[in-house]
């Protein structure tokens, strides 16, 4: 089976869900049912390092990649979420070149960055024996970045040329927030920074992702706005 880092850089879109609920439940259920990645979110949700750990296991045994949303730039976090076998990590709120790299520091092992070697959980996610982990699953960890204030916009070139990045989403409820126009999606300035940010990115060498936001109806896409808000 074709790694995640793989299939993102392939012609097919990726489905995945943001999971706030502090279930292995749920997580194998949306695992099962057919998501091509999970991202369990410890920054808004109540989600502890067991649960983590046991969301993550959740995904075994199918195509289902575990990522993990950390509260923010936190050696500690990523550690510990990697270390339970979580396959990506979404940082938020990065708003530079240099914590862009950062970020990619935190998931990467010397010397191309500075995580610790501690994979004894995440060896047995992975199937792999524990001194053959990094190798084999070392350099497979996507490193996500959330693209959410005004600064991140203004900065946004130079983040895109930032090695290691496996994954940059424009995440619009935080940007409208901080642009003063909140959930209006259609706001000149929102959509502004979205088109601006969308043409800085192609040819760059990694994708882009996009929030979706299921109402549950076939209300259809908005017209004349940039992929990134058009999909919500």
């Amino acid at each position: 089976m074709s790694t995640i880092r793989d299939r993102l850089r392939g012609q097919v879109p990726l489905g995945g869900y943001a999971n706030l609920i502090p279930s292995p439940v749920v997580t194998q259920a949306l695992a099962a049912a057919g998501a091509d990645v999970v991202m369990i979110d410890q920054e808004h949700g109540p989600i502890g390092p067991e649960s983590m750990h046991a969301m993550v296991a959740a995904t075994a045994g199918t195509a289902c990649s575990p990522w993990v949303r950390v509260p923010g730039r936190d050696e500690g976090c990523v550690k510990a979420a990697l270390d339970a076998g979580a396959e990506g990590i979404v940082f938020p709120l990065v708003t530079t070149a240099e914590s862009a790299a950062d970020c990619v520091a935190l998931t990467r092992y010397p010397p191309e960055g500075r995580r610790g070697w501690g994979p004894f959980i995440a060896h047995s996610r992975w199937g792999v024996d524990l001194f053959d982990y990094l190798g084999q699953r070392g350099g497979e960890t996507v490193c996500a970045l959330l693209i959410e204030t005004r600064a991140a916009i203004d900065n946004i070139e130079e983040i895109c040329q930032v090695e290691g990045i496996g994954c940059l989403t424009i995440a619009p409820f935080d940007l409208s927030t901080e642009l003063g126009v909140s959930g209006q999606l259609n706001a000149p300035e929102l959509v502004q920074a979205v088109t601006y940010a969308e043409r800085c990115h192609p040819g760059i060498g990694y994708p882009a992702g996009r929030c979706r936001l299921d109402t549950g109806t076939d209300a259809p896409a908005g017209e004349g706005l940039p992929p990134a808000l058009a999909s919500l």
